[in-house]
């Protein structure tokens, strides 16, 4: 009867289903599954031992365990925007790491160094492979500096790799004064891509006729203000070039 054989197919598949759900719990008893080895993908700025410890693997962890529980511990760690983990038996595990983007360096007043991500929270990442803006100011604004920097790191990766410090340029406007070797670049602290690009343009530009300059200032509507020599930081209503 064809009844009875649409029972045995949906009686076997459900087997199989349930051996398929029910043989993990067998075999992380199985002491050939013990997780042996990590393998540990795109660490750049992170200390392996420090993710490997903040696994807390035991010494009776399986490959067959869950991961989402690993991948729980390891979004907890600082540092890290999001992991992937992966079983790969007998005895190994995959651990696929995207780490929180350092932006800056930013000095307290001692002139102590700390890394931070694009919302001025700081990161557990070694210096000594670090090379980014410092951030010259120990105020409360260090998070407009460092916002303006994560949107430059975003808009144009070339110009950002230029920069050598960043502060406040102080008074009411609170602009943001980028330092990069012998010019420096003026913004407001809410500068959006096309501001940046427009810098871009402009310092290419002043670049291939050769000529001369100190600062650009880019903190009027409309318009890019090149100087030969550095003029006051603070702005004021109109604009002209020097």
């Amino acid at each position: 009867m064809k009844w009875r054989r649409v029972l045995l197919w949906a009686g076997a598949a459900l087997a199989v289903m349930l051996l398929w759900m029910m043989a993990p719990l067998g075999l992380r008893r199985v002491a050939f599954f013990r997780v042996r080895q990590v393998e540990l993908v795109g660490i750049r700025y992170l200390d392996a031992d420090q993710v490997l410890t903040a696994l807390q693997l035991s010494p009776r962890a399986s490959v067959f365990d869950d991961t989402e529980v690993l991948v729980d511990r390891l979004r907890a760690l600082d540092g890290i925007a999001d992991v992937a983990v992966t079983r790969r038996p007998p005895a190994s595990l995959k651990v696929v790491v995207r780490e929180t983007e350092p932006v800056a360096l930013v000095a307290n007043a001692r002139g102590a160094l700390t890394v931070v991500d694009a919302v001025a929270r700081p990161l557990p990442f070694e210096l000594v492979s670090l090379d980014l803006p410092v951030v010259q100011t120990g105020e409360k604004g260090d998070s407009s500096v460092v916002a303006v920097l994560a949107r430059i790191q975003a808009v144009d990766p070339a110009l950002f790799q230029t920069i050598d410090a960043a502060r406040l340029t102080g008074g009411e406007n609170r602009d943001v004064v980028l330092e990069l070797g012998r010019h420096r670049v003026l913004l407001t602290s809410d500068a959006g891509p096309e501001v940046i690009q427009s810098v871009v343009l402009v310092a290419r530009d002043l670049a291939a006729k050769a000529r001369p300059y100190a600062e650009l200032d880019a903190r009027y509507a409309g318009q890019i203000v090149v100087r030969r020599r550095p003029g006051a930081a603070k702005r004021t209503g109109s604009a002209r070039s020097a």
